[in-house]
């Protein structure tokens, strides 16, 4: 993974600081918050805890810095992009222990976040030279063109799942597209964010790149609302989505692009290969990182031909992922990432089971794990009806709904019946099938006999009240700028 022998800076995890204009520094406030091991409970570190007066700050350093970052040539600005992506390569070991021990999630699972966020930068780099305007025929007498331009300072706030990859990722395209950027890390997994911004303080021009840790309600709130800050990239839960919205929209005309929640079905046809599909229904919830992602296929619909089977397989396949220490590289469970989901998982679990849901594994906390850390097996729940409230609405955590199905119709309907639209997944050898059946599927990105796996250059994205905008493509770096018609008069 590393471009060189492994480096480490002298972070230190109780004295993170945010990075503004440049410069290390604390909250205006002086206030700090703790960030909390999941695995135990205890205080694993602390950051600043960042008011209005921190974001102000920040996107006036950032807004200091744009035009000069504008300026620069598309291959110096790929150049920088290409810098940090090296600074991660070789700083993965400091950074993959920072985020394991901040998230929960595992170090077997994690690995490949340092290196899918490194790819993201390089991507995005050599993108730049596509950023084209085109001419249009209007009228035989003139030239009619177009440019495309930043919009200037681009916030970003990230989750709590990924916080590392989609620190990194997500800044790639806003500065390539020639707009500084403001990020505001996740709340409950702050400090793989604040090493690095220790980096890009080494690597970027002061104000091009800014970090403000602190929580959604002030510091969020504060970026979303900020006349100046037109572009706003978000991932996380639809009701902050649809808040960021309305707050927004209270201030300024912006343009906001929103990764969201997904109930995602996962359908299996009795002529799939079984043995692959069993395999897949466990790695598309995502039990590495306990099932929080939005990407999960927490919905299992399979046909009544093969359900016993299928099912029996995939229990049996899931009891034998080893619950341990996320820093333990056996470990294929670690614990939920905060006490606010550790505390949603256990009411989906009882009221699901209130509703009449079979629990097939899985539903408890595990013995001899620390009392303070937030622990709990995967879980599998059968005899799902469509009603129930864990086949409607999305956990983010490691609870799977199991459906027996036998009517396509009806089985489309119910996939396609909540508010979400996020991913979807189709299992079958027949390729008209599998293609009838995915275009039917009302979601942004789908798999046939896949899960999981984003693939370079694809767009990711939702449909309904999974999202606007797709990201991890070209037309995520085209929604980084303004297209500005120029009429020129002969």
């Amino acid at each position: 993974m590393a471009t060189g022998k492994q480096q480490r800076l002298q972070f230190d995890y109780h004295g993170a600081k945010n990075l503004i204009d440049g410069k290390l520094v604390e909250s205006e406030t002086g206030r700090r918050y703790d960030s909390i091991n999941p695995a135990d409970g205890s205080v694993l570190g602390s950051v600043p805890e960042g008011s209005e007066a921190d974001i102000n700050a920040a996107v006036d350093a950032a807004e200091r810095a744009q035009p000069a970052w504008a300026a620069l040539s598309v291959s110096e600005k790929g150049a920088y992009l290409r810098r940090l992506a090296a600074a991660l390569r070789d700083h993965s070991e400091a950074l993959l222990e920072i985020e394991v021990r901040d998230t929960g999630n595992t170090i077997a699972e994690m690995g490949k976040d340092v290196e899918n966020g490194a790819s993201q930068l390089e991507y995005y780099a050599g993108l730049g030279y596509e950023l084209k305007g085109s001419t249009i025929p209007a009228t035989t007498q003139n030239l009619h063109m177009t440019v495309r331009e930043p919009y200037g300072v681009v916030g970003k706030i990230v989750p709590f799942n990924h916080p590392l990859m989609f620190a990194t990722a997500k800044i790639a395209a806003p500065l390539m597209a020639g707009n500084t950027v403001v990020v505001k890390p996740a709340e409950q997994s702050p400090l793989s964010a604040c090493y690095l911004a220790e980096l890009c303080a080494d690597i970027f021009p002061p104000g091009v790149v800014n970090f403000v840790t602190g929580f959604g309600g002030e510091a969020g709130d504060a970026l979303v609302r900020h006349p100046r800050v037109k572009r706003i990239g978000f991932i996380g839960s639809v009701e902050t989505g649809k808040l960021i919205q309305r707050r927004a929209a209270e201030v300024a005309v912006k343009h906001i692009s929103l990764e969201l929640g997904g109930k995602n079905p996962m359908i299996v046809f009795p002529d799939a290969d079984l043995e692959k599909a069993t395999t897949a229904a466990m790695n598309g919830m995502n039990f590495g990182w306990q099932g929080q992602s939005c990407g999960s296929t927490s919905r299992l619909f399979l046909h009544a031909d093969i359900h016993d089977k299928v099912l029996a397989d995939l229990v049996a396949k899931v009891r034998a992922r080893q619950i341990a220490d996320p820093m333990d590289p056996e470990a294929r469970v670690g614990p939920i990432n905060n006490k606010a989901q550790y505390e949603k998982v256990q009411w989906f679990c009882k009221t699901t089971l209130e509703e009449g849901g079979k629990l097939e594994t899985g539903g408890r906390r595990p013995d001899g794990f620390p009392e303070g850390g937030y622990w709990w097996e995967p879980t599998i729940f059968s005899g799902m009806r469509p009603d129930m409230t864990l086949a409607q609405n999305e956990v983010f955590g490691p609870v799977l709904a199991v459906f027996k199905w036998t009517d396509l119709e009806e089985t489309l309907r119910i996939a396609n019946s909540l508010e979400y639209g996020l991913s979807g997944s189709v299992w079958t050898q027949d390729i008209t099938k599998a293609l009838t059946t995915a275009r039917r599927i009302d979601s942004g990105y789908i798999w046939i006999n896949g899960v999981g796996t984003h693939f370079p250059a694809v767009p990711f994205g939702g449909k309904k009240n999974s999202g606007i905008g797709n990201e991890e493509s070209f037309g995520d770096l085209l929604s980084y700028t303004e297209e500005k018609a120029i009429n020129i008069i002969l």
